[in-house]
């Protein structure tokens, strides 16, 4: 699968050469096989590995994406509320005149277990940053980075789902290879069997002939 002219995607992914003429890759009508079907079984298994660990991570973004969604969801609305542009419809969120009443909300503790909570009129979130790191900003601040990290993570769910459909194509490009080299050294014995009892045959008569 090496080439000095080798082509990647955009991501660097070599792209699997389709074998058109087997006997010209083998090395010719008596080459050797075995070779090129152990290259192919080494490239399946490295394209195999990639795309198992693409796979992951798309499902990891396809979690995540909508985390980021809804915490930039609820950052602006906070932003809303505090310009008094709040678009909340529960009386209990209505804004007094002069004044903001606590609103009343629930946050996740686990899967299943929800807390009530007052959030007061606040300018500051808090935002899980991962590996159990947790930082303040200011809200406007973490509007701006909850966007970046929301088009960064979309644009990774995308490359990711370009890199699994290109995968599978070089998968699908080295099993036709395999299946191709196979049934052409099959045929190959087959006849070579053949021409020999064909010549076998030949030379038993001829012998018949003489002795006759």
């Amino acid at each position: 699968m090496t080439s000095k002219t080798e082509e990647r995607n955009a991501r660097g992914i070599p792209k699997a050469p389709f074998i058109a003429d087997v006997e010209e890759h083998v090395g010719g009508p008596d080459g050797e096989v075995e070779g090129s079907l152990k290259s192919f079984q080494d490239a399946l298994a490295k394209y195999r590995f990639m795309d198992n660990n693409l796979a992951q991570r798309r499902a990891g973004l396809e979690d995540k994406i909508p985390d980021i969604k809804k915490t930039l969801m609820m950052v602006e609305f906070l932003q809303e509320r505090r310009e008094g542009k709040g678009k909340a419809v529960d009386d209990d969120l209505e804004e007094e005149e002069g004044s903001q009443k606590p609103m009343t909300t629930t946050f996740e503790l686990n899967d299943t277990l929800y807390a009530e909570a007052e959030l007061e009129d606040t300018d500051t979130v808090f935002l899980w940053l991962g590996a159990n790191v947790m930082l303040s900003y200011k809200i406007p601040a973490a509007i701006t980075l909850l966007k970046s990290k929301l088009q960064a993570a979309e644009l990774s769910l995308k490359n990711t789902i370009e890199d699994l459909e290109f995968l599978r194509e070089q998968i699908t490009v080295m099993e036709v290879n395999t299946a191709r080299v196979y049934n052409w050294d099959v045929k190959r014995r087959r006849e070579k069997r053949e021409r020999e009892q064909a010549s076998s045959v030949a030379s038993i008569k001829a012998t018949e002939r003489d002795g006759g």
